[in-house]
């Protein structure tokens, strides 16, 4: 009988709660799209990646004033034309035109690779010293210049003589102007043949790709040590003018090493038409893809002194001749590479 009362009023009495999720709104601000980045141009690029360079502020003025356009001249007399000693820039080693060759050929192997290598006492170290990195960490300890020569393979030894070589060049560049130059050049260095060697895949020879990026920039270095010398303290913040001037003679002397160093004529073929891209439009499939590399390398350097925004694209204009979702995939590519 109770259990009769009881089925009689459960209907009277309320039912139980059910639980309830808890959902957190956005406020309307979060809830709108972030607005995207804006595109800087190519010259705003080059711009403000020299004076991150040079460590100098920016500057509005558009026009040389009367003191950069006598100390423009002088630099043209100094390095303009072949003017300029390039043999006063750092010491290649001798055998670096031979070694490339070799490591290009299909015939080579470890024997003649080792045996070249071993004509140089610091290329020596250098192998030996990267084949013993935990990279490169093998079971038995590398015991012979031959056994470093297989361990490391052709890809790693162009790769690991053209950062040797190329390193100590970037940075040397030191002075009142720029004590932080030669850093700054190696790291875009370094940025560029990456993004430089991911472009050019399929297009030709990847260590082309990697050797154009990593010394397009070697004239600069000569010219801030130039530069140290021969610019009064007074000359104060170039303009954008005598900026756009100076990196076009930096990048004569680099074209000029270039050809000292016997560069492979594809190379030099891309470094002359990166020289004169205010004229012309490249042509080769690795000097557009020099430039877009080097664009894509002075963006992310710009990025990563805190100069723009990290998610700044490419700029829209170019003067490479590459398809825009292919530069948008490399710019995507030196971002998960380079992370800092």
């Amino acid at each position: 009988m109770s259990g009769f009362w009881k089925r009689l009023f459960a209907a009277d009495e309320p039912a139980p709660e059910r639980p309830r999720l808890s959902v957190v709104l956005p406020w309307p601000e979060e809830s709108k799209p972030q607005e995207p980045v804006p595109a800087l141009g190519s010259a705003d690029v080059q711009d403000w990646f020299y004076r991150l360079v040079l460590g100098m502020p920016g500057s509005e003025a558009a026009q040389m004033r009367p003191q950069e356009q006598v100390m423009l001249r002088r630099l043209d007399e100094l390095c303009g034309g072949d003017r300029f000693d390039i043999t006063t820039l750092p010491r290649l080693p001798e055998v670096l035109p031979q070694l490339l060759r070799l490591l290009k050929s299909d015939s080579s192997d470890g024997t003649k690779v080792a045996k070249l290598i071993g004509r140089d006492p610091v290329l020596v170290g250098e192998v030996m010293r990267v084949s013993r990195s935990a990279h490169y960490r093998t079971a038995r300890p590398i015991s012979s210049l031959q056994h470093a020569v297989v361990l490391l393979g052709h890809d790693g030894l162009r790769q690991m003589v053209t950062q040797h070589v190329m390193k100590p060049i970037l940075q040397a560049s030191a002075g009142m102007l720029a004590h932080s130059a030669g850093q700054r050049l190696w790291d875009h260095a370094e940025r560029c043949a990456h993004v430089s060697t991911y472009l050019a895949r399929g297009q030709g020879d990847p260590f082309e790709a990697y050797l154009a990026g990593i010394v397009c920039n070697a004239g600069v270095g000569a010219m801030i040590r130039v530069l140290d010398q021969e610019a009064p303290p007074t000359l104060g913040v170039f303009s954008r003018a005598f900026l756009l001037n100076f990196v076009h003679l930096a990048n004569h002397l680099t074209l000029r090493a270039g050809k000292h160093w016997e560069l492979p004529p594809n190379v030099i073929v891309a470094l002359r038409e990166r020289l004169e891209v205010r004229g012309k439009a490249p042509v080769t499939e690795l000097g557009n893809a020099l430039l877009a590399a080097d664009h894509l390398a002075m963006i992310q350097m710009l990025a990563d002194n805190h100069v723009i925004d990290r998610a700044t694209p490419p700029a829209p204009v170019r003067s490479d001749r590459l398809p825009e979702v292919l530069v948008e995939r490399a710019q995507q590519e030196l971002r998960r590479v380079f992370r800092t």
